[in-house]
């Protein structure tokens, strides 16, 4: 004879007491702890890594100020180019090159800025490159 076998067919006792408990929250019960919150993101962090702003010598400066003077002629014809420039990281020293591909609009010397038909804007100082 089995010592449980007086209860083992009985029905669970619920209670209107305390309401059953959802799994989510069972799990949660049973879930890791993180002690160190942020330690994760910081160690993460710690280990992105990012470019160094590329200097310009004065060939390529001279170059990229040519490009420039020529699609400022074309400008009326929204001109459809490829620039590499510098993103700074606002969290760590030095930052990332990206490139945007768009239709030019504008060429802003006193702003220092090219501007894209749909409104996008680049700082000629951080711009490495542009095709078109």
């Amino acid at each position: 004879m089995n010592k449980y076998e007086d209860i083992i067919n009985l029905e669970y006792p619920f209670t209107s007491k305390h309401p059953k408990m959802s799994m989510l929250a069972r799990a949660a019960q049973f879930s890791s702890f993180a002690a160190l919150t942020g330690y994760d993101d910081a160690i993460w962090e710690k280990g992105r890594l990012t470019d160094k702003k590329i200097e310009l010598g004065e060939d390529e400066i001279i170059e990229l100020d040519s490009k420039l003077q020529e699609l400022d002629q074309r400008i009326k014809e929204q001109p459809y180019i490829v620039v590499t420039y510098f993103i700074k990281d606002n969290k760590k020293s030095g930052g990332r090159y990206d490139t945007y591909i768009g239709n030019l609009c504008k060429i802003d010397t006193l702003d220092g800025t090219i501007m894209f038909t749909d409104k996008k804007k680049i700082k000629i100082t951080n711009i490495l490159d542009i095709n078109y």
